[in-house]
């Protein structure tokens, strides 16, 4: 138990500090609403369209494909930190995963998701 303490206390900060901010900004913020603070802000220009305009699909698959391909980066730092440690088959298994993303992003370009139009 006491090697999982440091992690333990990390994670406890965590979940802790966010709540104590969000209590103090309650606490501590001004409570009084304009008309001008209901406006959503649009880069200090005046909104352009209705609020509720419908965002494209586009965007959201996008979104998904950037995570995709982000996490494959943190299972990449790892694996470079012990490729001495792991091997020949850490290698073997760096590569069929590899191949299986490089298998999905042909599969993705090949479907037109990384055309902007």
């Amino acid at each position: 138990m006491t090697s999982y303490g440091g992690l333990i206390f990390v994670l406890g900060l965590a979940l802790l500090l966010p709540i104590l901010f969000m209590v103090a900004s309650s606490f501590l913020g001004p409570r009084r609403s304009t008309s001008e603070k209901m406006v959503p802000y649009e880069s200090g220009i005046l909104p352009q369209g209705l609020v509720s305009s419908r965002i494209p699909v586009k965007y959201y698959l996008v979104a998904v494909l950037f995570l995709v391909f982000d996490v494959e980066v943190v299972f990449l730092f790892p694996w470079g930190v012990l490729f001495k440690k792991l091997g020949v088959p850490g290698l073997w298994e760096m590569i069929l995963f590899l191949a299986v993303l490089v298998v999905g992003l042909i599969y993705v370009w090949r479907k037109g998701a990384l055309e902007w139009e």
